[in-house]
């Protein structure tokens, strides 16, 4: 059975603009730093380098967070369209329920050849006509 999950949030994208967060807070560090040397105020001195340490630090658990999704087998997701097979649902394995596909294979065991509305050969796995677009 066909279920809609949430896409790919986190992946390799992200991981390459956290790495670009990093290199950004290293460098605002660095010229925070050198700009705020001889500050009139000791606390200007310390407040804007700390700025680019959370950013650096930020920018690193996002780095491994975006990239452990992107190369794991079981990914996060926003919304796919994926078979019962090929990904389970992550809160079914959590909370030790039984996936609702048990029910659903019975059902799609049944061959359905023809559309009983428009005559049209279909496949066993479609739910909609694809050329009337009824309910099979």
């Amino acid at each position: 059975m066909k279920s809609i999950k949430p896409g790919r949030g986190p992946s390799a994208m992200g991981a390459a603009g956290s790495l670009g967060m990093v290199v950004f807070g290293i460098f605002w560090t660095i010229m925070a730093f050198s700009m705020t040397r001889d500050a009139p105020f000791p606390l200007v001195g310390t407040i804007f380098p700390l700025f680019g340490i959370i950013f650096v630090g930020i920018g690193i658990f996002q780095t491994i967070y975006h990239y452990k999704n992107a190369t794991s087998k079981e990914r996060m997701s926003l919304f796919d369209i994926t078979e019962s097979n090929e990904e389970g649902d992550p809160l079914n394995r959590r909370f030790g329920q039984q996936s609702s596909g048990v029910e659903q294979t019975e059902e799609t065991t049944v061959q359905k050849a023809f559309c009983p509305y428009c005559g049209e050969r279909v496949k066993a796995g479609y739910q909609y006509c694809p050329s009337c677009g009824k309910t099979l």
